[in-house]
Order: structure tokens, then sequence, then C-alpha cells
């Protein structure tokens, strides 16, 4: 039986890098820190709340985690501005520094305004997969970003700049590579990696390398065992928890069904609720690190690792169980031996990383319960059926289908509908708000004339405007429902997972921002309220360029060692341009 290990794909360069790189020969050497990074790599971790890295701190490895909160920058009280906190808003802020609000990714998934059917926020059928089938709703391009990246913003002042995305999901992937950069993403029906035909014709030749070693069908039949000893996990709920619904619900876990002989789709899709799928993306990031020489020469490059598989485990067991505690440890111990390939490759004073996630995660509704907490599921058809039936009645215009869905996080009226019937929208948004408030879990709700005025709506309390600020930071004026909503606390949507995210509350917003560069930023601890929309705009001034266009967060200057561009304009902003923009 194989023990998980902490796997190696890598390969020696195949020529020899600049001066502060490594040698063939896999000696570091050293050089004077450059001016500004010859690479940069953002580490995303799926749904990872920043509560759990103040919980395990104790139980992180000396160069994983500890590399940040022990010698880095890093900021304890950073959250999401926008309310609506799921993964694809989240990969759509980090690189743009941007709220849906400018995005115009306002959820995973959402209507289409004027039809009512379901649009994906990376799908387009003009492009599919490299090698695979592509459904209608995979996700394969930018194009519905509406926004401009960090990566875009280097491309476009020096094309040599590479910028390449990597996840388990394509929008983990696709959102902070941008639209000048290249993704690549997990197949779960292969245990490949592809990319698009948006983003070339076919694979360079290190990605069928690594396809053709089968690094996921390594795994069939290795068990996920602890990392620590028993004793080591009481803070955190142990294993078969009655309400957990994956069949597998405890660990050691063994990877595929016992009564297979290979390796199946299933199995590929397994993995990603395992330590092993992000062990595969840090390895297949190391080799676009080889491959693509990623930190080679004067043209900075950006290196976008999203790793899945937190989310997934979250969802099924929770962010308070054992089996997310122990992913986490994992976690740490493959970061670490990701860090030291980059130090050994790429140089230690020559590339910069920054950390954090695209949310956090609300506690299940059982873990809730059993602390004497409020909290609850919501079934969004029921929700929409009854809404439907008490428009009805209110409006006196018969019955009919008078909203199309839940869009993101906002009811979508049926326009046509409302014109064919002569029902002003305004009335029946009004009308949707004041039903939609007399549910149980719905905390609040704002209409598009709120949203769209220039003030937040007179007479609300200083929490209540603050929550407006971020309801409106996730609403879209082109993309969004007539009426935005927000859930109260420990309350959620659906019935498949154990626990989710999507809130405006801390459980949801507060998530890591970590920085390790000490040629650029100060070490030390941050207590001050920041934004994760301040990530993009930090590393703009640190790379000397100017920030994404829609960018709505600040540089984090408390943190940096040096004035941006050395107190001139930076390259590509006019002079008397500021070097940073504040939220709205």
């Amino acid at each position: 039986m194989k023990i998980f290990p902490v796997a190696a794909f890598a390969a020696a360069f195949t020529g020899a890098l600049l001066s502060g790189c490594a040698s063939l020969d896999g000696g570091a050497k050293t050089a004077a820190p450059a001016t500004r990074p010859a690479l940069v790599v953002l580490i995303v971790i799926d749904g990872l709340p920043m509560r759990q890295i103040t919980q395990f701190r104790q139980q992180f490895g000396p160069d994983g985690f500890a590399r940040f909160l022990d010698r880095g920058a890093w900021f304890a009280n950073a959250h999401y501005g926008h309310a609506f906190t799921v993964t694809a808003a989240g990969h759509a802020t980090v690189l743009t520094g941007a709220y849906p609000w400018r995005t115009g990714i306002i959820g995973n998934d959402w209507r289409d305004p004027a039809t009512g059917e379901l649009v994906y926020n990376t799908g387009d059928a003009a492009e599919s997969y490299i090698g695979h089938p592509t459904k209608k709703l995979d996700g394969t391009s930018p194009r519905r970003l509406k926004a401009e990246t960090l990566g875009d913003v280097l491309r476009g002042l020096d094309p040599r700049s590479k910028v390449i995305g990597i996840s388990g999901k394509d929008r983990g992937a696709i959102l902070p590579a941008g639209h000048q950069g290249q993704a690549y993403m997990y197949q779960s029906t292969t245990g490949q990696f592809a990319s698009t035909s948006y983003y070339m014709k076919e694979h360079p030749a290190w990605v069928q390398a690594f396809n053709a070693a089968k690094p996921a069908a390594s795994y069939f039949k290795t068990e996920w065992r602890p990392i620590l000893a028993e004793d080591a996990y009481a803070q955190s709920l142990p294993d078969n928890q009655a309400w957990f619904t994956q069949e597998k619900r405890s660990l050691p876990m063994r990877m595929g069904r016992d009564s297979d002989a290979a390796p199946t789709a299933p199995y590929y899709a397994d993995l990603l609720r395992s330590p092993f799928a992000d062990q595969m993306s840090l390895d297949f990031a190391y080799a676009a690190v080889q491959g693509e020489q990623l930190g080679a020469d004067d043209a900075p490059d950006i290196l976008s690792v999203s790793l899945s598989a937190h989310d997934y485990i979250n969802h099924a067991f929770s962010a308070e169980s054992r089996l997310s505690q122990d992913h986490l440890l994992h976690l740490d111990r493959m970061l670490a031996a990701f860090f030291a390939r980059l130090d050994a490759t790429v140089g230690k004073d020559r590339y910069l990383i920054a950390l954090s996630a695209d949310h956090g995660f609300t506690p299940a509704p059982p873990y809730l319960a059993s602390r004497g907490r409020d909290g609850g599921r919501i079934t969004g058809a029921e929700l929409v059926g009854r809404l439907n039936q008490g428009l009805s009645a209110r409006l006196g215009a018969g019955e009919g289908k008078w909203l199309h869905g839940l869009s993101g996080a906002t009811l979508l009226l049926n326009k046509a509908l409302l014109a064919e019937k002569g029902v002003p929208v305004e009335r029946a948004a009004e009308l949707a708000r004041e039903l939609l408030l007399t549910e149980p879990g719905l905390l609040t709700a704002f209409t598009r004339a709120e949203l769209l005025a220039a003030e937040p709506p007179p007479g609300l309390t200083a929490a209540n405007t603050a929550l407006y600020r971020a309801m409106r930071h996730a609403w879209h004026p082109d993309v969004s429902g007539e009426v935005q909503y927000a859930l109260k606390p420990g309350w959620m949507f659906g019935g498949g997972a154990v626990a989710t995210h999507g809130s405006p509350h801390a459980e949801d917003t507060h998530v890591p921002l970590l920085f390790y560069g000490p040629a650029w930023l100060k070490p030390g601890m941050q207590n001050a309220r920041v934004e994760v929309a301040d990530l993009a705009p930090t590393l703009a001034r640190v790379l000397h360029v100017r920030p994404p266009a829609q960018a709505q967060g600040r540089a984090l200057r408390e943190a940096l060692t040096a004035p941006a561009c050395g107190g001139t304009p930076c390259p590509g902003v006019a002079a008397g341009q500021p070097s940073e923009q504040g939220p709205d």
C-alpha cells in the first residue's frame, strides 16, 4: 500500500538561466536583489478562512505558511469587500483589484438578464478544451471578465512577460490569468491538465510530457493519512459525523474504489477532494516554471496557482472537521517543498510570493446548532416558487413566472412578462423585495435603483451602510438582477454541500493576505483592516507598473520597503497619474 508522499515532478532546465537562477548542477547562485521581482507567484487556496491559519499556526512546519508568518509581511485582518463571496468572484478580484461591480463576475454562474438562460462565468461556446470534450457550460475563456488583470498590464508593457494560471478549477486558472495570459486546468475525466483553444492551438512539449507521465494515476489506491498523532486534532470535529454526506468520511482514506482495477473518471474527479489534487497542481506549476523558464530574464513573469482541494473538502466535511485541519497541514508541507524548489531554480531573492484565498467558509448548520447559534438552509427552487406565487397575488395581473429565478445573489425579474402585463419593473422589484424579506434566513435586500444611487439609502445604521456597500460591490448593472439580497449569518442555499460560503459575513470574507519577498516587503504583521482588492495594486507597485485600470484597492505601502519606481513615474503611468486607486 502506498502512503501519501510529497511528490516531485521535476526535470533539469534544458539551458542555463540568467545570473541569480539555478545552475544545471542544482546549486543556487547568489545575486543582489533586483529592483523588482523576476517572478511573482500568487497562491490562492480555495476556501481557506483566516481563522484556520491562526488556529493551527503552531502545527505548521518551518517553511510553508511559516515563511509568511515568521519572516514575511502579512495582514491579520484582510477581507473581501464584496458581499457574494464565491469562487469566481474572488478569483476575478485577486489580480484585477476590482469588485464584481466592475469585473462583471457576479458569481460562479448567473442568468442572462434577457432570457433567463444559465450563464457560466468563464463559459465561451466559441472555445474548447485541447484534447478533451467540452460541455456547454465548461469554462474556456476570460471573455466575460470586464476588467484587465495585472498580467494584462505587464504584457501590454512588455510582451516578453509570461503570465500562467493553473488550477484544479477552470475559473481558478482563467480569471487570474486574465485576457493576455495562459490558463491550464485539471480535467476531472482524465487526470490531465489542459488549456483551451482561446490560448493556443496545441500544448507545448512540457505540458505533453507532464501529462504523459500520468501523475494522477500514480495516486490510485494511495491512502491519505493524517500527518500528526490523533491528539493533535482535538480542536476539530472528529471524522464520521452523522451529517457528513460522502461515502468516505474518515482518515485514512484510500483513493479509488476497492472494486476498481484501474483509474476511472470518477476516481480522477474524487482526487479533487484530497491533498493529491493540490500536489499535482504544484508539480504542474513547477513544470511550468521550467518549461516556460519563468523568472529567467528581466521581463517579470506571473505564476498564479489556485489550489482547489480545500474548498472541496470543506464543502464535504466543513472547515471545522479533522479532515479540513489535516488537509491544511498537508498543504503547509507541500508549499514548503514547492518554495524550496523555487529557491533552487528561480533564486531565493529573485521572486515574490503572495498567498490569499478566494473566500472563507461558513460553518455547517449542524455545527452551529450544537453551539447554540442560528443557521439553516434555503432551497432556491422552493423560494422562487413562493415568490412567484406572492407576486401573482400582489400584482393582480394573473398567474405568471414573474421571476426567471435566482441569478448570482439577485432576483432576476421576467421583464418581458412584466411589459406584456403592463407592470412597471420598479414596482415588481419593490414587491419582490418585500416578499423576500419575509423569508427565514434573509437579512436584507436592495433594489437596482438603490444600488445605482450615488449614496446609500437614508436612515441606514453604520453596519447596514457597510453591508450596502459590500452588496453594491457584488452587483453589476449589465449582468445582475433587480434585487440584490444577503443572508443572515449561518444561513446558506442548497442541500448538496455540508457547508458552503457566499455571505457578506466575516466567516466568509476574512481570508489570509500573506507576502514573502524581503527585498520588497517589510516582515511583520499588520492589524489594520485591508481588502483583497489591495493585492493587485500592491504587486503593481512592487513591479513598477500602473495598477489595472479598473482596480479599486490601494497599494499597501505600509508593508513595502521602498517607494515605487524610485520616486519617478512607473512604466505605463503618465506623469501626475496616481499609482493606486481608492475604493468607490
